[in-house]
């Protein structure tokens, strides 16, 4: 039996700890492997804000001597009954990790690292990135924390969750550590942004003599299989071990639970989603066993919200969660079906906990919708809000601009329909599409690089109306964001931690 490492590298949001290694952990140790698990990017998010730091300006001043109780107002509900005290509290901390960030020439923030010399989407750079471990921000902290680990026991397997662009710098950098201290282990990679560079064409291995094995998709069957030599062994969708963090370090004003229950997406029919280009099926489990887990987990954590992760909670889930209240308040994606129309579903799902639900409208134009096979009647999503709004549970809108069906007048029309809905929104993501690299529809544009970077997700393409990325970014700022109802709701957004603090705003004080 081998022992394993599980390490989430920095910088992931600070507001809740990684579901995928308490997932892995809770897996391994049904097997009685001895899995332990280190979360990097809270340690080292928490090291450099109160590493000592010089400051010559008064706003740096100001945020470094305030930071310690910039921290505890961020755990505290108290703050979130403040927008304006939120705002300054979340920007002087990520004033304080700018500022670490820069003394080694790195872009740092609550939910960024950026290197000028070395990009994430370049494999050679993360090679470089191994090599040159000590010039990474994070480098003192994690050092000594997984020295630390080392000298309670060595572990035979070290396994890094890359989900995010966000990670893969310094997770390399910590690779390149590990490399030099324990030649012997076995490095292993999974997570969401890996599984994707995995299904890149061509790629072949860049990573030789830095990583020992890559794993795509769900990780688990892989490192059982790893540790204890057994093979194909059937592991649940529900089962999570948060044994390993304490939970109070985390930058939100309760402790947050994140949980799935299923993997994949039971819609899998959007056109450019990596579900359906990377073949991801779609997994779920009894929802009676999913709802027993999920108390057990919760009571074990004393979680004060949970955060479901799911790509889309199903209509089935949520008719059972109304039925079987989980006892915490809870928000995650759901799509817009005829149930979330229905004033006694949607009246339901607030009496089980629901404080917010995260809704992919995408467009308020019915042809753009269909010719994304979005499967939404613009009319249901406009009743939806409504009764959503009704019923007291906030909405997060996701608005895509940009699309190969949109133009300039459908976007106009995704203007009049946010205007004239506004009142139902609360908040408000934008965002501007990236074509993914090898979707089946990209084949039928005309493309050129998007990032110079053989690990690159996304390319660029020639609009086939014309609506190019300037025009729809000056579209946005010129017209989408001058609207006042919409400058309101954007105003509304949380800074950095965005739709992961939103909830703590519709909660009741």
């Amino acid at each position: 039996m081998k022992s394993i490492l599980l390490i989430n590298p920095p910088v992931t949001k600070p507001c809740e700890p990684p579901a995928g290694l308490a997932k892995l952990a809770w897996a391994l140790g049904a097997q009685g492997v001895d899995c332990r698990v280190y979360d990097a990017s809270i340690d080292g998010v928490l090291g450099l804000i109160y590493r000592p730091t010089a400051a010559d300006d008064t706003w740096s001043r100001r945020a470094l001597a305030g930071r310690a109780a910039s921290i505890d107002a961020l755990r505290s509900p108290d703050l979130y009954r403040h927008r304006d005290r939120y705002k300054r509290a979340v920007m002087d901390i990520n004033r304080v990790l700018h500022m670490a960030g820069l003394e080694f020439d790195a872009t740092l923030s609550l939910s960024n690292f950026g290197s000028p010399t070395l990009s994430p989407v370049r494999s050679a750079d993360l090679v470089r990135a191994a090599e040159q471990s000590e010039s990474n921000p994070f480098h003192s902290i994690f050092s000594d924390r997984l020295l630390e680990l080392f000298d309670q026991g060595e572990p035979d397997i070290i396994g890094l969750s890359i989900n995010f662009m966000s990670q893969a710098l310094c997770a390399f950098a910590m690779i390149g550590f590990m490399r030099k201290q324990l030649p012997r282990a076995t490095i292993v990679c999974g997570g969401g942004l890996v599984t994707s560079w995995m299904n890149i064409p061509n790629l072949g291995s860049p990573f030789g003599g830095l990583i020992d094995e890559i794993v795509c998709g769900p990780g688990e069957n892989r490192l059982i299989e790893m540790c204890t030599g057994r093979k194909r062994i059937r592991t649940a969708v529900t089962g999570y071990d948060f044994s390993w963090t304490a939970m109070g370090r985390y930058l939100s004003p309760m402790r947050v639970l994140p949980y799935s229950t299923s993997r994949g997406c039971y819609w899998k029919k959007c056109a450019f989603c990596p579900e359906t280009a990377e073949d991801a099926p779609y997994l779920t489990g009894a929802p009676q066993a999913m709802v027993d887990d999920l108390r057990q987990v919760a009571a074990q954590t004393s979680a004060g919200l949970v955060h479901f992760l799911d790509n889309a909670l199903s209509p089935r889930l949520m008719g059972h969660l109304i039925d079987h209240p989980p006892g915490v308040p809870w928000y995650g994606f759901a799509r817009v079906t005829r149930h979330l129309t229905d004033p006694a579903f949607v009246s339901g799902l607030k009496t089980s906990g629901c404080v917010m639900l995260k809704l992919g409208v995408e467009s308020g134009d019915q042809d753009v919708l269909d010719a994304l096979s979005k499967g939404i009647d613009i009319g249901m999503v406009s009743k939806a809000l409504g009764t959503i709004h009704g019923a007291g549970i906030a909405t997060y809108v996701y608005l895509l601009f940009g699309t190969p069906a949109e133009n300039e007048k459908s976007a106009g029309r995704t203007l009049a329909f946010t205007l004239a809905h506004a009142s139902f929104i609360d908040f408000l993501n934008l965002a501007i599409f990236n074509l993914p690299a090898y979707s089946r529809e990209a084949h039928g544009l005309e493309t050129m690089d998007f990032y110079d970077g053989d690990l690159s997700l996304y390319r660029e393409f020639i609009h086939p109306r014309g609506w190019n990325r300037n025009r729809v970014r000056r579209f946005l700022s010129k017209t989408f964001k001058k609207q006042a109802a919409i400058k309101t709701i954007l105003n509304n957004d949380p800074p950095f931690f965005t739709s992961n603090h939103a909830p703590f705003f519709a909660m009741p004080g």
